[in-house]
């Protein structure tokens, strides 16, 4: 007789769950080792559970390609990005950035600057990864030379990359959350502006005092003269070199989609590679294989600028399909959907609506490690509540944000952990308490929850358009 293809039991989803936080949490944290074999063994697990509960092989496999496909466009922007890396690196572009920064820069301005300049960056781009993967690897060599901690420069730069990607109307995920929860973009925006805001504040205030402990003696100079001397000879330094990223800028800011206007800036660094550094087709098409590999004999450098290239790109990619493969079972099966019913039984406030959303959001990128499921996931299965409760779905899109976007990059093993540590050379362990903006919006919006001005109820006009079209404009706040 053959079994009942049914939705996972409460004891069956923490099964799998349990097993997974074990398994990621020894490997990682005991062993050092990277998440991919444990996520793997936890895709194992979801597979035999799924199995167990009767679910066919065949609709299994369904499952892992189906999340796969959610995860396509990730994929596509990440292999990209490492080209991108990689050409950028070997024209000049980047050794560009490093060596007038480190002229501009100095110590105890570097980390507030730092914060702005990847918010500008990622609000004009609308990508995190490609501002932490061009402006982040620059700033992480300016820091180096500055005698600025990794650690804390690499939480400058990610927060200013969430904030910017967090705001801006380009963003995938800004765009994901308001479509999840049943609202427009620019309503999305204009709802999660305060608790934004004021999380940014805090941000700005600690990377300001931050930077004054490093203000005193200054950057050894002897060791940015090394630094600088070491760029100048493998690198003709030119200021016509910042195109490419401007490139980039105004093509994205001028609505061309993301992807063409990265490669816009690729193609853009490659001829000034040709021009202005003698680059030939083959150095091209090395490093943005297999990255460059950098000479200049300086340790900081050179650590720093090998790096780049679809190949090196892998590894995040690689964590990306296995996470995805997870994400897919785990949806399918319903092994988040039957926590969530269990939380939604507890929750008896608006705040405690959103808590529970940004809770859920932070579960999912933990143990379905892709920020697009812990957006997808929680909002599909949270919008019908806050309709029932008429609350305006742009409280449930700014708490989706809140607790999914910003967090992803906290746990080791997400897709967005692995792109850091892949790129800035960090892992989340090590740059984690830094990232204060990542840590203090989920929490502000929770605060503004109980506060008030993070929910909104919905007038009747906006609930009839609600209930028509799925998606309504304007915020009243109570």
């Amino acid at each position: 007789m053959e079994r009942e293809n049914r939705k996972a039991k409460l004891s069956e989803a923490l099964i799998v769950f349990i097993i997974l936080i074990l398994v990621m949490g020894i490997s990682i944290v005991v062993f050092g080792s990277d998440p991919h074999i444990p996520m793997f063994i936890g895709v194992v697990v979801s597979a035999l559970m799924a199995l167990k509960i009767g679910h066919k092989w065949d609709n299994i496999e369904d499952y892992m390609v189906g999340g796969i496909t959610q995860a396509l466009q990730s994929i596509i922007i990440l292999a990209i990005i490492g080209i991108l890396i990689g050409v950028w690196i070997v024209s000049g572009v980047v050794p560009t950035m490093i060596s007038y920064g480190l002229r501009i820069l100095s110590p105890n301005i570097f980390l507030p600057a730092a914060v702005l300049l990847t918010s500008i960056t990622s609000i004009a781009t609308g990508t995190s990864w490609g501002t932490m993967g061009t402006m982040g690897i620059a700033l992480m060599g300016i820091a180096g030379g500055l005698n600025i901690p990794g650690p804390l420069a690499a939480g400058a730069i990610i927060s200013g990359a969430y904030f910017g990607d967090k705001m801006s109307p380009l963003s995938d995920t800004t765009n994901l959350a308001p479509a999840m929860a049943g609202t427009d973009v620019f309503t999305h925006i204009k709802y999660m502006f305060l608790p934004t805001l004021v999380a940014y504040g805090i941000t700005l205030i600690f990377f300001v005092i931050s930077g004054l402990s490093y203000g005193g003696s200054g950057a050894n100079l002897s060791d940015l003269e090394v630094i600088q001397e070491g760029l100048n000879n493998l690198f003709n330094i030119n200021p016509i070199l910042f195109l490419p990223p401007l490139v980039v800028i105004i093509s994205i800011a001028l609505k061309v989609p993301a992807i063409p206007g990265i490669v816009l800036g690729i193609f853009t660094a490659a001829l000034l590679g040709v021009f202005v550094q003698g680059n030939n087709v083959g150095d091209l098409l090395d490093a943005a294989f297999s990255g460059y590999e950098s000479t200049t004999g300086v340790l900081a450098i050179d650590d720093l600028l090998t790096n780049g290239g679809l190949e090196n790109m892998m590894y995040s990619i690689s964590l990306t399909i296995i996470a995805m493969v997870f994400g897919g079972i785990a949806e399918n099966v319903g092994y988040l959907s039957v926590l969530l019913e269990v939380i939604l039984k507890f929750v008896k406030t608006a705040a405690g609506l959103v808590t529970a959303t940004i809770v859920s959001c932070i579960f999912s990128n933990a143990t379905m490690p892709e920020q697009y499921i812990s957006i997808v996931v929680p909002g599909r299965m949270f919008a019908e509540t806050y309709k029932e409760k008429n609350i305006h779905p742009a409280t449930l899109s700014a708490a989706l944000e809140a607790g999914g976007t910003v967090t992803s990059p906290l746990i080791p093993w997400n897709t967005c952990g692995a792109f850091i540590k892949n790129n800035l050379g960090l892992s989340a362990l090590e740059y984690g308490p830094f990232a204060v903006f990542n840590i203090a919006m989920p929490l502000v919006t929770i605060l503004f929850a109980y506060l008030g001005p993070m929910v909104s109820k919905m007038t009747k006009g906006e609930r009839k358009i609600l209930d028509e079209k799925g998606v309504i404009k304007g915020v009243e706040n109570k």
